[in-house]
């Protein structure tokens, strides 16, 4: 290629690089969409509306997959592939090459369907590029984006933040990695002010061109690994959040990663550096003073004074640091966007958060049960554990390759006991035998391996419940006055349960009906 489309970047094709509005010549263009989850289904869908000649590939051909298949058929899909061999290579369009594969954001980079189209240079966006591009629209409200990335902590932030601009009379809503999918947002006929919108690390890998009101990335910490290759590849991701910020890149004071991100972002000019922190706010800082959550940032005053936002004590019963910090996130996110201080407390009062994250489950006989399902890697349990000082932890479960080193070490002196979940529950065993020697450690004789007595066959589907119940049972019976309870596996669920949701629910139920004795080896 020669001429001015010659360094086009590559998720651009001169077919593709004004397509930047709903009304753009969407029409005729062959595109491949991968996966038919939520996400893969919205965007397929999307796309038909717009006239695109849309073929869809999904490698499970389950029965809810070809439901979703037979509702694209009937509103225009040129043609739905449901079984593993098609997710191996990248299918023609109407008899020809795509001009652009939009991807689920599940599917690895390295999937031979992605991989293909790299190589014989066709654009691959995902879900959140496409939803970017579509935001504006003739006769309708273009939405300012604020967007919300990190390890941990990214939907309670996303969550308060749509409180708090609900609260100052926004028209605004969650999407992206939480909630509603984004383009569904995009095609509502009455339109949204602002969308508070959650970004995974892959979501962040296949977007390349949003240009946020305001970003922020919470915190960064090993994790998906396995999905980007390195920690360094995962970290990359994140911190494009910031890129094309337009007003203020919010980051953690408190954690270096994420300012040196702002600093290496490429923003749009004027754009400001606010930061978070748990302590005293510097100036352009949000932060606490007693127990308040104070702004110094968006305030014409702020060398010597700062504006009260809320009391911590409105956030709820049990208000760990880091759901301080996250508040303080949103309320950046929000000030940036211009609201007023009574919006962000309003906001607080009003925010109802998800099941699962440091969930109050019971307080009986002294002992505190706390459910932190949400909890699925190592950074977001150290959170949990640091806001506990006696703790019998309930742990384990997949993995995801990362180290459990640094997490028993920083906190084995506040432990009491370990109760272990998972099939493989060797990684977060061995760290514990290596930096808390003597925290007692019970593990399930069978239901560990995810197998019956006899070693052999499938996992029963109750397995997950059955096993919740012995853990409980174990740990009521280890915990003593002043202890709390913790399930924060540091892992994610799907080795036993269906999703962390699921671990979370069957937790609760154990704890509700708990007296139930279970066969125990215990390690020391």
């Amino acid at each position: 290629m020669s001429g001015p489309d010659a360094a086009l970047p590559h998720w651009e094709t001169p077919r593709l690089k004004d397509l930047t509005t709903w009304d753009s010549a969407w029409a005729g263009l062959r595109v491949v969409v991968a996966g038919i989850g939520a996400s893969g289904f919205s965007a397929a869908d999307t796309l038909i509306e717009l006239g695109a000649v849309v073929v869809v590939v999904d490698g499970g051909a389950t029965a809810a997959n070809e439901a979703k298949a037979d509702t694209l058929r009937i509103v225009g899909a040129h043609e739905v592939l449901l079984g593993a061999e098609y997710a191996e290579r990248l299918p023609l369009v109407d008899g020809v090459q795509a001009d652009l594969v939009v991807t689920s954001p599940g599917w690895r980079p390295t999937q031979p369907l992605l991989t293909e189209a790299a190589a014989a240079g066709v654009p691959v966006w995902g879900d959140v590029e496409l939803a970017w591009r579509l935001r504006e629209r003739a006769g309708r409200t273009t939405p300012e984006w604020l967007t919300i990335t990190g390890t941990n902590g990214k939907t309670t932030t996303v969550g308060l933040t749509e409180s708090m601009l609900i609260a100052g009379g926004k028209r605004a809503i969650a999407a992206g990695n939480v909630g509603t999918p984004i383009l569904d947002v995009i095609r509502d006929p009455q339109g949204f002010e602002f969308l508070a919108v959650e970004l995974s690390s892959f979501q962040l890998h296949w977007s390349y061109s949003l240009s946020p009101l305001a970003s922020v990335c919470l915190n960064i910490a090993e994790d998906h690994v396995d999905w980007h290759g390195s920690y360094e590849a995962y970290a990359a991701a994140k911190a494009s959040v910031y890129e094309r910020t337009r007003i203020a890149c919010i980051y953690n004071v408190e954690q270096r990663e994420t300012e040196a991100m702002v600093e290496e972002a490429e923003v749009v000019e004027g754009c400001r550096a606010v930061g978070f922190t748990t302590g005293m706010p510097s100036v352009s800082m949000l932060g606490v003073v007693e127990d308040l959550l104070v702004d110094r940032a968006f305030i014409e005053q702020r060398k010597d004074s700062a504006a009260e936002l809320a009391a911590i004590g409105e956030l709820g019963e049990v208000v760990p640091r880091h759901l301080v910090a996250n508040a303080l996130a949103a309320a950046g996110l929000v000030r940036a966007a211009g609201l007023p201080a009574a919006a962000v407390r309003d906001g607080i009062r009003s925010f109802q958060p998800g099941e699962h994250r440091i969930q109050v489950v019971t307080n009986e006989a002294g002992v505190l049960w706390i459910n932190d399902s949400k909890a699925t890697n190592p950074h977001a349990a150290s959170a949990s554990l640091a806001s506990f000082q006696s703790v019998v932890w309930i742990a384990g479960g997949l993995s995801k390759g990362v180290s459990y080193d640094a997490l028993v070490q920083d906190h084995a002196g506040r432990l009491r006991a370990v109760v272990l979940l998972g099939e493989d529950p060797a990684p977060l065993l061995d760290a514990l035998r290596r930096h808390a020697p003597d925290v007692p450690v019970s593990l399930h004789l069978n239901l560990h391996t995810g197998h019956g007595d006899d070693g052999g066959g499938s996992p029963d589907p109750t397995t997950g419940d059955a096993l919740m119940q012995w853990a409980v049972a174990e740990a009521a019976g280890l915990a003593r006055d002043g202890d709390t309870v913790l399930m924060a596996p540091a892992a994610a669920s799907m080795d036993q349960f269906s999703s962390y949701a699921h671990r979370g629910t069957a937790f609760m139920a154990a704890v509700e009906a708990r007296g139930l004795q279970g066969t125990t080896a215990k390690e020391s």
